[in-house]
């Protein structure tokens, strides 16, 4: 698998999907993803041989319960990327709503 995997994956639900960063202005709802290191890689014989690399999914919503959290599961599931819902925040600005942060962790194993 590689991350171009996660990438494709992340398409089939929106087509507003981005790598590390939304941009200056981004519309509602996006997704914003990001590969931020390696986890239980497995080694054997003083060498590696299989590397899992870690990373966070990102969405932003306007809409509270948004569909598109399930759709983004089922997405990673349809994949084979294993993930997990990291935590679901509330975004606000004096007090004010601005929108729903969905986050999940998600790890692929990849080749050496």
């Amino acid at each position: 698998m590689t991350l171009n995997d996660v990438k494709i994956a992340l398409l089939t639900v929106t087509q507003n999907v981005s790598r590390y960063t939304a941009g200056k202005d981004p519309v509602f709802p996006y997704i914003v993803w990001a590969d931020d290191g390696e986890s239980d890689s497995l080694y054997g014989d003083n060498k590696m041989i299989d590397q899992v690399i870690s990373g966070t999914i990102d969405l932003f919503t306007k809409t509270v319960d948004d569909p598109l959290k399930s759709q983004i599961q089922a997405a990673l599931n349809d994949a084979g990327i294993c993930f997990s819902l990291n935590s679901i925040q509330r975004e606000e600005k004096d007090k004010k709503f601005i929108c729903m942060h969905y986050e999940w962790n998600f790890e692929i194993e990849t080749a050496v």
